[in-house]
Order: C-alpha cells, then sequence, then structure tokens
C-alpha cells in the first residue's frame, strides 16, 4: 500500500500544474454544490418557518371533532384548566388561546362575511407575526374593549380606514344573538391574500364578554422552547390532555405544505444533480485528456513489468488522493460560506418585499441552513465524482498492450 501511495504523490508534484487545475475544479464543484443545497434547504426552512409563524403557530390544540366539524359544539370547553396543565411542561415557552368565529361586518357602504378572532394580545405576539404585520395604527393590548384589529385587504373590501367604526353581528358560545360596533384601532398585511381578506381581531377578554366565551377557547397555541423538536412535544403534551382534545404539531396539521416542500427539494435536488451531471463530465473529459496524455509513461511501466493491476491501483490513489484534497479545501470554503450566510443572512433588498409577501414571506433575507450532515453528504457525493471521473480512462488505457501504449501519439 505505501509504495502505491509514494508514487502517487511523487506523479503528483511531478506534475504540479496539472494536478493543481485537477484539484481547482473538484474544489470549485464542491463549494458550489454546498453552498447552493445549503441555500436551498434554508430557502425551504425560511417558507416553511414563515408559514408558521405567521398566524398557525407551530403546536395547535383543539377539540378532537373541530377540525373536521368546527362548531360551538366542538370546542374546549375548559380552557383554564388545560392551560394549567400545559404550564408544567418545562419545554413549552409560551401558551395563548384563541376563539375563531364568523361575523357579518358591515360599514356605511358594505357587508361582508369574514372571521373575527378573540386573542391574548402580549402572548399572540410571541406566537405569531399578527403584530410585526402591523402597517397602520397599533397593535391590540390587554385593556382593549371594542378595539378592531384587520386585515388590509378587508379593510379595503368593506371601505374603512383607521379610525373608522364597524357594526358586527354573530352568535355567541351559547348560540346566542351576538352584535357590537368596534373601531378599525390597527391594520395589518401578512400577504396571505386569503387571511388578509378574511380575518380580524379583538381583545379575548372583551371577545369572551360579547361572545359568552368566558373559559371557552377552539385553539390553544403552544410554542416550544425547541421548535425543531415540536412533534415529539406536542405527542408529550397528548398524554397529558383530556380524551376529547387533541395536540397535533405543525407537520401533521400543515402536513399539505410540507409535503410541497418535500416535492419542491426533490426537484431542487434533480435540477443541481443536472447541473453536476454535467460538471462530471467536465472533469471526466480533462481527467480523459490528462490520463492519455500518459499513455507512453503507463507503457513503458507495464513493459518493465508493472501489471495492469499495478498500474489501476497507482492511478486509482492519484486520482483519491487530488479528490480527497479538493473536498477538503472546498468542503472548508463551502462550510465556512454557508456558517456566514447562516448568520448573515442574503438579504434581497426592499424592492422584493411585495413579491415576497404573496407568498407569505415576511422577511426578504434568505439564509443559509449550515447543517454539517449536509456539508459531509456532499463532501462524499463530490469526492466520489472526482475518483469515479478518472476510471474510464484508466481502464481504457489500462486494456492497451505494453506496445501500443508505446507507440501511443
Amino acid at each position: 500500500m505505501k509504495p502505491y501511495l509514494a508514487i502517487a504523490l511523487k506523479s503528483i508534484r511531478a506534475n504540479l500544474s496539472r494536478s493543481i487545475v485537477t484539484i481547482f475544479l473538484t474544489t470549485f464543484s464542491t463549494v458550489v454544490l454546498i453552498f447552493a443545497s445549503t441555500l436551498m434547504d434554508g430557502e425551504h426552512k425560511t417558507m416553511l418557518k414563515n408559514a408558521v409563524e405567521v398566524y398557525p403557530g407551530y403546536i395547535q390544540i383543539t377539540n378532537r371533532e373541530f377540525r373536521n366539524h368546527p362548531s360551538y359544539d366542538n370546542l374546549i370547553f375548559d380552557e383554564k384548566s388545560t392551560i394549567d396543565k400545559l404550564k408544567l411542561h418545562s419545554d413549552i415557552a409560551v401558551i395563548t388561546s384563541r376563539f375563531e368565529t364568523s361575523a357579518l361586518f358591515s360599514s356605511d357602504t358594505k357587508t361582508i362575511g369574514a372571521m373575527i378572532t378573540g386573542v391574548e394580545p402580549k402572548s399572540e405576539s410571541q406566537v405569531s407575526k399578527l403584530k410585526t404585520a402591523l402597517v397602520e395604527g397599533s397593535y391590540l393590548d390587554a385593556n382593549d374593549t371594542n378595539a378592531l384589529y384587520i386585515g388590509k385587504e378587508l379593510a379595503k373590501r368593506l371601505k374603512v380606514r383607521l379610525g373608522d367604526k364597524l357594526s358586527f353581528i354573530s352568535s355567541g358560545a351559547d348560540y346566542s344573538f351576538c352584535a357590537d360596533n368596534v373601531i378599525v384601532k390597527g391594520i395589518f398585511e401578512t400577504g396571505l391574500y386569503e387571511f388578509d381578506a378574511n380575518s380580524a381581531f379583538l381583545n379575548k377578554s372583551y371577545f369572551d364578554e360579547v361572545f359568552t366565551s368566558e373559559n371557552f377557547a377552539t385553539h390553544i397555541i403552544v410554542l416550544p422552547k425547541d421548535t425543531s423538536n415540536s412533534l415529539s412535544i406536542s405527542q408529550n403534551i397528548q398524554k397529558e390532555l383530556d380524551k376529547s382534545l387533541v395536540s397535533e404539531s405543525w407537520e401533521e396539521f400543515m402536513d399539505s405544505l410540507v409535503k410541497a416542500m418535500e416535492l419542491d427539494s426533490i426537484f431542487g435536488y434533480f435540477t443541481l444533480g443536472i447541473f453536476f451531471i454535467v460538471i462530471f463530465f467536465v472533469i471526466l473529459i480533462y481527467t480523459l485528456l490528462v490520463v492519455f496524455s500518459r499513455v507512453k509513461e503507463i507503457g513503458v511501466l507495464r513493459a518493465i513489468g508493472t501489471t495492469s493491476k499495478e498500474v489501476l491501483t497507482m492511478l486509482v490513489f492519484e486520482s483519491a488522493i487530488l479528490s480527497f484534497i479538493s473536498v477538503v479545501i472546498g468542503g472548508a470554503i463551502g462550510a465556512y460560506l454557508a456558517y456566514y450566510f447562516h448568520i448573515n443572512p442574503i438579504e434581497l433588498g426592499a424592492e422584493y418585499q411585495e413579491q415576497f409577501k404573496q407568498y407569505g414571506i415576511m422577511s426578504t433575507a434568505l439564509p443559509t441552513d449550515f447543517n454539517l450532515v449536509t456539508i459531509a453528504r456532499d463532501m462524499i457525493i463530490m469526492f466520489i465524482l472526482g475518483v469515479l471521473s478518472t476510471l474510464y480512462p484508466i481502464l481504457k488505457i489500462n486494456s492497451l498492450t505494453p506496445s501500443e501504449a508505446m507507440r501511443h501519439v
């Protein structure tokens, strides 16, 4: 083994310029692969994070029947007791409750049906982006009574502005008739058109008075301390809940979005695969030229008694050394770029903000996903490709007889 290694190292030093070009090609490909894959993974995680944090939350607790049959018969009927149980979990950071229902809103010129929700302003601002989505006026606070926080598109549909008065009619939690006049305190825009066009919020303590929903909720939202562990935390929560309630992590109640991101990742990696097939053939062609330039040298080695197996081993060692050096350098550079842009996301500028909001993305920053497993995987892929790219030309030359190789031009 050592003689082959020594011969390979000697050959690399003897053909230094050729070796440097080979290292450069593989290093460049490694850096591009690592950066592209970490950027794509970072983009997907950012989109999922935004989708979860805009409003749905990481963990939702509802009545077991509520998702399929959202009615007042399927509420969380003992909100305070449920929250007290949740407070015993050390891995929960924030708990907040919501009561969602529909109402008929009426302005001076329009009457439109939309969702009205009672929220706890302080804790809600910690589990969703409602507060940061503010575009006019101010967010709700715990002392608000008939102050309404309304989606920008719904405000447009109702033709109301900040400070305008609205009336709404709905049904209370006891199925009684309820109505009130409210004043637009704030207008928000998340960029999710349907949500912005059909959502309005009240302080939950006031909402409970109007809708007779004291100690009732449609949803309890939980923010885990470790959001990456939402599924297992949700499963642990389920063990402590009443049988009529169900705890679901965002991976479960947003499974269609998760599947869409997985599908997009497949297409993304497919695109990267095509790109790197091209890169592979570029390296292969260069390697082919390099190896065929050494046909006479290999012919001499064969003529003095070196077997084709020994030649193959020597050249594969040489290729493996060059590929190893390349992926180590490329991996280090790629990992640095992935870490740097993970800490300092790529800012696309305010001009892209409106386009991003169309997809529910509140930020124009694109971070990479600094993941050592992904980086190691990409380094291994490039190492294998680097070695494989030399096999065909080596085997081709090894098929020549010593005399054919020595006469090769």
